[in-house]
């Protein structure tokens, strides 16, 4: 069993359920690439944290447009079904605030890629929102 930190905060069965809700919209929107939708589930400007291809890392703030520029391009705008096969782990830091790692394999076009990346969200009146997305290999492109 893995040992998860000390928060100071157990989180709810309904704080548990309404994460899994929000990650499930998410994913269905990105699987339909539905960017405008993906960047509505946001808080800008968004932080994303990344290392380079030289080894270091690197941090920006994106607001709107460039998150839907950025994914535009990343996901394409093809016909091919994606999928996601994804664990998640939550953090809970408080009612209001989760830190999130996720293992997922991404299907395209008959093609899988594994990918590892840790978000944060924040809940606001009720609505949990992406503000932080921390993965490895993005930051050239930062």
């Amino acid at each position: 069993m893995t040992h998860l930190p000390d928060t100071g905060y157990t989180p709810t069965a309904e704080d548990r359920a309404s994460l899994d809700a929000w990650f499930e919209e998410y994913d269905a929107q990105s699987a339909r690439r539905n960017i405008e939708r993906m960047a509505d589930m946001a808080v800008f400007p968004l932080n994303l944290v990344s290392d380079d291809s030289q080894g270091n890392a690197r941090a920006a703030q994106w607001d709107r447009e460039q998150f839907v520029a950025t994914m535009t391009q990343v996901m394409g705008s093809g016909d091919e079904d994606i999928t996601f096969e994804s664990t998640r782990t939550p953090v809970f830091l408080s009612p209001a605030m989760a830190v999130v790692f996720t293992d997922s394999t991404m299907t395209m076009s008959g093609q899988k890629q594994r990918l590892r990346y840790a978000d944060i969200l924040v809940r606001r009146d009720g609505t949990w929102a992406f503000q932080t997305m921390i993965q490895g290999g993005w930051g050239d492109n930062l």
